[in-house]
């Protein structure tokens, strides 16, 4: 996976870059898989803006993932296909029984391979194992936070976490983030690193671009009337803020702790903002 360059036939062609699509094998996904995405534009059911700065996205299918991949399962990747919704490639395997499933790729992947899911399951890349029988150390994707809900953790392109010591009914895995967080033994994983990790190097070039992907432009505080922004207003060039930064409605931010739910914090072993300090 690399990353392809552009001809300055414009000034927005200058710094523009895209992936090529070397690893993807068709451009056509399985329609049983697909499920239509209604546009919400950051709206909830009542038609109000929870979600600012979003709107105007091409219009896509959604596509069914399969985060579970139930033990005992043998199947063989027929495709690796682009997902619109993802930053992750996909891959759709067919299994023993004549079904097919969408997973999220993993780095290495190749139509061919064999993916088995189960507690049986050799330690290869791509195979789904519960993380009692995975070694210490190993790298891993798509982690379970409770039996049987599916993988929550550690789906985003380039991303992997590490399964750093077992104790008792829990493992501790250290994510992305830096985080040493607590997983149930019995909580499945996925080996490997998730695919395409050249995504987070593409320059997106213009701000055309961004409208396509259904984001839209953002204001900064400083420059807004003060009636808009708590940091809006002055006297015409004044950019310094005396007070601590807020949101437009006056939420402490960048630092303020906003964190309430106190009853998974037991389960965090070493936090996110520990392993940065150092």
């Amino acid at each position: 996976m690399s990353i392809q360059q552009y001809k300055p036939t414009t000034p927005a062609r200058r710094g523009m870059t895209s992936q090529d699509r070397d690893q993807i094998t068709t451009d056509k996904p399985l329609r049983s898989l697909l499920m239509p995405m209604r546009a919400q534009s950051g709206r909830n059911n009542q038609g109000r803006i929870t979600t600012r700065h979003k709107g105007g996205a091409g219009r896509r299918f959604y596509r069914l993932i399969d985060f579970k991949l139930a033990g005992g399962t043998t199947a063989t990747i027929e495709h690796i296909e682009y997902d619109p919704n993802r930053s992750a490639r996909i891959a759709r395997i067919k299994d023993d029984k004549g079904e097919y499933h969408y997973i999220i790729a993993a780095k290495d992947m190749y139509v061919g391979q064999q993916i088995v899911s189960g507690e049986d399951a050799p330690i290869e890349n791509g195979n789904r194992l519960p993380l009692k029988n995975i070694p210490v150390g190993s790298t891993i994707h798509a982690i379970e936070l409770y039996p049987g809900r599916g993988a929550q953790l550690v789906r985003s392109a380039g991303a992997s976490a590490q399964l750093v010591a077992k104790e008792g009914d829990y493992g501790q895995v250290r994510l992305p983030s830096g985080e040493i967080r607590l997983v149930r033994l019995e909580c499945t994983a996925s080996l490997g690193v998730v695919g395409n990790e050249q995504h987070q190097n593409v320059k997106i070039g213009k701000a055309g671009r961004k409208r396509h992907m259904g984001i839209r432009p953002t204001v900064r505080g400083v420059v807004q009337n003060a009636v808009d922004h708590p940091h809006g207003g002055g006297d015409g060039g004044r950019h310094r803020m005396a007070k601590p930064p807020r949101t437009p409605w006056g939420q402490k931010t960048l630092g303020y702790k906003t964190r309430t739910r106190k009853s998974t914090a037991k389960m965090i072993v070493k936090s996110r903002h520990a392993a940065k300090r150092k």
